[in-house]
C-alpha cells in the first residue's frame, strides 16, 4: 500500500503532455531528420572497424574514422606507426569511372581488403561483388568469374547459358571433360575419347560444371539432373534511363512448391571404364546436393544432401572402387534444420572423423562423429547457449575456434564472444572478455587476432592480441565521440520484458528524441524485422551503415527526432536463442513474434509514463519486415494502427523458394495461406503506406500488386509509392533515399501525431 500511494502522488504532481500537442514539424525539422546520417557520420574519431589480415600474417588493414570521414590504415604486429594502406584518391577516381557516379575518397565502400603491391593491385569486396583496382592509376573493375550454368536460388539451373566454354581438366592435366549434346565426354591430351556417357537427354542432362576429379586422376563424380520448373518473373522497366520506350526484364525465379532440378551424383571410374549412380534411396526427394569433395586418400568422395522440406540432412560417402554409398551423418528434425547456420568439417579430409553442428539438444552445438553411421557422436560443446560460427578447426592440435552467444550470465544473451575448445570438449577457453558484442578477425596462421568490440552505448574498442594466451599486445585506437555527443547523440536504452510465455526474456532498444522531455507523452513506432534467419536488434555502436545495425539506429533516431519513441525488439521466431524460441516461426511466419512484441510494448508503457500506446502503435519494416508490417495491421489491428511497408513478401508462395520453403516447409499447404498478409489484406483497419521498387529482383513485385488488388477490391484507402527502376533496397540504401525517408516520416507525423504537414512541393520549388 505504501508504494501504491507513492505512485498515485507522483501521478498527481506531474502532468504529462502529449508530444503531438507541441508545434508541428516544419520543413527544417524534416530536413534535419533526413540529413542526420550525413551530418553525424563524420563526427567520431578513431573508431576502428574489423581488420583484414594480409597474406604475410604480420600486417593487417582496417578502416578508422578520421576528420571528414574514413581512412584505411595498415599496421604490423611488430609495431610501428600505422600508415595509409593505399592512395585513397586514386581508388576513388577509379571507382567513380567504373560505377559512373562520384565516389568520395573519404567514404570508400570497401570490405575484405587485400593489398598486392607486387602486382600493383588492391582486391576488395563491394556490394557483394569482388573488385580490384590498380594502386597506381585510376583503373578499377569487378572481377569476372565463371558463371557457367548458374542455379536460380540454388535449385534450378539456367539452361539458356552456353555450355561450350567450360572444359574442366583433371589435376594432372591429362584429361578434359566436355559436353557433347547432353552427355559427358572425357578426352586425353591427344583428343582421344577415354570415356563417354550415352544416357544423357534433354530430360536427363549431365552438368559439366559439377565435375570433381579424384586426386589420382582415375575417377570423377558428376551430377546428372532432371531439369526443374523454369519459372520466370517478368518485369517492365517503365522509365529506362537511356531510352524512351519501356524495356522488359525476365528473371529465372523458382517459387515455393515449384519442381527443382533432380540431381543424381554419378561416379565415373576411368580405370574400369564404368559409371555408377549413387543409390537413389539415399538421395530421394533432394532439395539440393552440394559440397562434393574427394577424401585425401582418393578412395572415396562425400557430399551434402538436403531433403525437400529441410527436415533431413545427410553426409553421404561413396567408395571409389565399389560405388557403394553409406550415410556418414544423418540429421532429422520435426521442424526445420537451419541451413543458414549449418557446419560440417571432415577431420584431415580422411572420412574417419567429422565435426557437425546440430540443434538436437535444443541449442546449436558441435558433435564429433567417429566413422560412418556413428549413432552416438561425442558432444563437444554443450549448455544453454549456442555456437554462432565456427571460425577455424585445427586438425593437428585437435582444437576448434568458434563464436558463441548466451554463455555469460548477467549479459545480453545476443552478445557474441569467441572461444577455443578441444575436440573432446575439454579446455573451453574464452578469447574475449569485455561485456560487449565482439567481432574477431584472426591471422591466417591463427597466431594473432584483432578484437573489435562495442555496444550501442560503447564505441568500438579495437585490440591486437596473441591467440595462444589472449595476451593484449596493444590497443589500436582510443575512440573519441565527443563531437557526436556535443551534437546531441545519446545511446538507445536497452529494455527487456517477458514474452508470451511469461518466462522468456525479449530484448530490445528504445530510441528517444534528442529533445526528449519526460513530462510529455510520445507516440510509439516499432521498427520490425522478424526473419527467422537471424536476430536483428543492433548490438554494436553507431557505425553509420558500415557495420550491422548502423543504418537501423540512425534511421530510428532520425524518425524519433520528429516527436516519436522508436523501438526494435527480437520476438520469438527469430534466431540466436534456443531452438524452441526459433521454432515458433515453423510454418508460422505470419506470427512475426507479435504476441511477444505487444507484451513488450505494454511492459514499457507500464514502466514509462512517456511511452504512449493508448491509441495504438506505428510500425515499419522492409522485405520480411514489410510482410510483418502489413501483418501487424491485418492480424493485430487492435494494437497496430499505422504502418509503412517496404518491398514486402506479403505471401510466402510469391517469394523465392530458398528462403520460404526453409521456414514454411514443403509441400505448400494451408499454413502458407494462414500466414499470408495478402490473403487477409481486405481486413485492413489502419493507415498503410506501401513502398516498392519496380525492379525488385529479390521479392517478386507482383506480391505488392496483389496486395493492392485486394485492398482496392475491399474498398480500402491506402497509400502506394513505386520507385521506377528501384531494386529491393530502393528508398532505403539505394535510389531516392532522402525522398522516400521523408515520405515515411511524413506518413507517421500525419497519421500518428495528427499534425499538418509542410507544403513540400512549394518548399522544394523555392
Amino acid at each position: 500500500m505504501k508504494f501504491a500511494h507513492l505512485a498515485l502522488l507522483s501521478t498527481l504532481i506531474v502532468t504529462y503532455t502529449p508530444a503531438s500537442q507541441a508545434s508541428s514539424p516544419d520543413t527544417a525539422d524534416f530536413e534535419a531528420a533526413v540529413s542526420l546520417r550525413e551530418n553525424w557520420k563524420t563526427l567520431t574519431r578513431d573508431i576502428v572497424f574489423p581488420a583484414d589480415w594480409q597474406p604475410d600474417n604480420e600486417t593487417f588493414i582496417y578502416r578508422k574514422t578520421v576528420a571528414g570521414g574514413f581512412t584505411w590504415f595498415i599496421e604490423s604486429v611488430s609495431g610501428g606507426k600505422p600508415v595509409k594502406a593505399f592512395d585513397h584518391d586514386i581508388i576513388a577516381r577509379g571507382l567513380s569511372v567504373a560505377l559512373g557516379s562520384e565516389v568520395s575518397s573519404s567514404d570508400l565502400p570497401l570490405s575484405h581488403v587485400t593489398l598486392d603491391n607486387e602486382n600493383d593491385t588492391l582486391h576488395f569486396n563491394m556490394d557483394y561483388e569482388s573488385w580490384q583496382c590498380s594502386l597506381s592509376r585510376a583503373d578499377c573493375h569487378a572481377q569476372e568469374y565463371d558463371h557457367y550454368r548458374p542455379k536460380a536460388f540454388g535449385v534450378v539451373r539456367d539452361l539458356t547459358v552456353s555450355l561450350e566454354d567450360r572444359v574442366p581438366a583433371s589435376p594432372d592435366g591429362k584429361y578434359r571433360a566436355m559436353q557433347e549434346g547432353y552427355n559427358l565426354v572425357i578426352k586425353n591430351g591427344n583428343d582421344d575419347i577415354v570415356y563417354q556417357t550415352s544416357d544423357g537427354s534433354a530430360e536427363n542432362q549431365y552438368d559439366i560444371a559439377s565435375v570433381k576429379w579424384s586426386g589420382e586422376n582415375d575417377a570423377l563424380v558428376v551430377i546428372r539432373f532432371v531439369p526443374g520448373e523454369a519459372r520466370y518473373v517478368t518485369r517492365v522497366v517503365a522509365a529506362p534511363e537511356n531510352r524512351l520506350q519501356p524495356e522488359v526484364v525476365k528473371q529465372l525465379y523458382p517459387k515455393p512448391g515449384d519442381r527443382v532440378d533432380a540431381d543424381q551424383p554419378v561416379l565415373i571410374n576411368l580405370t574400369t571404364s564404368s559409371q555408377q549412380d549413387v543409390a537413389r534411396s539415399l538421395t530421394d526427394q533432394a532439395y539440393i546436393i552440394s559440397g562434393i569433395y574427394w577424401h585425401k586418400d582418393n578412395r572415396a568422395f562425400s557430399f551434402h544432401y538436403t531433403r525437400r522440406g529441410h527436415q533431413q540432412e545427410r553426409i553421404i560417402t561413396v567408395d571409389k572402387q565399389s560405388g557403394h554409398a553409406t550415410v556418414a551423418i544423418e540429421e532429422n528434425a520435426e521442424t526445420f534444420i537451419n541451413r543458414w547456420r549449418g557446419f560440417y568439417h571432415d577431420v584431415n579430409e580422411a572420412g574417419k572423423e567429422r565435426i557437425w553442428l546440430s540443434e538436437r539438444d535444443g541449442y546449436a552445438h558441435l558433435y564429433l562423429y567417429d566413422g560412418d553411421n556413428d549413432s552416438q557422436p561425442q558432444q563437444i560443446t554443450q549448455g544453454n547457449w549456442l555456437v554462432r560460427e565456427v571460425v577455424h578447426v585445427d586438425d593437428e592440435a585437435r582444437q576448434i575456434y568458434f563464436a558463441a552467444s548466451g554463455m555469460n550470465e548477467g549479459e545480453d544473451p545476443y552478445f557474441t564472444h569467441y572461444y577455443r575448445i578441444n575436440f573432446d570438449g575439454t579446455a573451453l577457453t574464452p578469447l574475449t572478455g569485455a561485456k560487449a558484442n565482439h567481432e574477431v578477425r584472426f591471422s591466417n596462421d591463427m597466431q594473432w587476432y584483432v578484437d573489435v568490440y562495442s555496444r550501442p552505448d560503447l564505441p568500438n574498442v579495437a585490440e591486437l592480441r596473441r591467440t595462444k594466451d589472449s595476451k593484449l599486445l596493444r590497443t589500436l585506437a582510443k575512440p573519441d565521440i565527443s563531437r557526436l555527443t556535443a551534437a546531441g547523440f545519446t545511446a538507445p536504452d536497452v529494455f527487456v520484458a517477458k514474452g508470451r510465455d511469461d518466462k522468456t526474456d525479449i530484448w530490445g532498444l528504445i530510441v528517444k528524441p534528442q529533445n526528449f522531455d519526460a513530462t510529455k507523452q510520445y507516440p510509439v513506432i516499432e521498427n520490425i524485422y522478424a526473419g527467422p534467419h537471424d536476430s536483428f536488434v543492433p548490438k554494436n555502436f553507431w557505425p553509420f551503415g558500415y557495420h550491422s545495425g548502423g543504418d537501423k539506429i540512425i534511421g530510428m533516431q532520425a524518425l524519433a527526432n520528429l516527436g516519436f519513441i522508436v523501438v526494435q525488439m527480437d520476438g520469438m521466431g527469430t534466431a540466436n536463442r534456443s531452438k524452441a524460441f526459433h521454432d515458433v516461426a515453423w510454418k508460422n511466419l505470419g506470427d512475426s513474434g507479435f504476441p511477444d512484441r505487444i507484451k513488450w510494448h505494454k511492459a514499457a508503457a507500464a514502466q514509462y509514463p512517456w511511452y504512449d500506446i493508448s491509441k495504438g502503435a506505428g510500425i515499419y519494416g522492409a522485405s520480411a519486415g514489410g510482410q510483418s508490417t502489413l501483418g501487424a495491421l491485418v492480424f493485430h489491428p487492435e494494437f497496430y494502427t499505422t504502418g509503412v511497408a517496404y518491398a514486402g513478401c506479403y505471401d510466402n508462395r510469391m517469394d523465392k523458394i530458398s528462403w520460404n520453403e526453409l521456414w514454411m516447409g514443403y509441400p505448400v499447404d494451408q499454413s502458407y495461406v494462414a500466414s499470408s498478409a495478402m490473403e487477409h489484406a481486405g481486413d485492413l483497419q489502419g493507415n498503410l503506406l506501401i513502398i516498392n521498387g519496380e525492379q525488385d529482383s529479390n521479392v517478386d513485385p507482383a506480391s505488392t500488386m496483389q496486395v493492392v488488388d485486394k485492398l482496392v477490391k475491399a474498398g480500402k484507402d491506402f497509400d502506394l509509392l513505386i520507385i521506377p527502376g528501384g531494386e529491393h533496397s530502393a528508398g532505403r540504401s539505394t535510389g531516392p533515399v532522402d525522398y522516400v525517408q521523408r515520405r515515411q516520416f511524413s506518413f507517421f507525423v500525419e497519421k500518428l501525431q495528427h499534425s499538418p504537414l509542410p507544403d513540400f512541393n512549394q518548399e522544394s520549388g523555392k
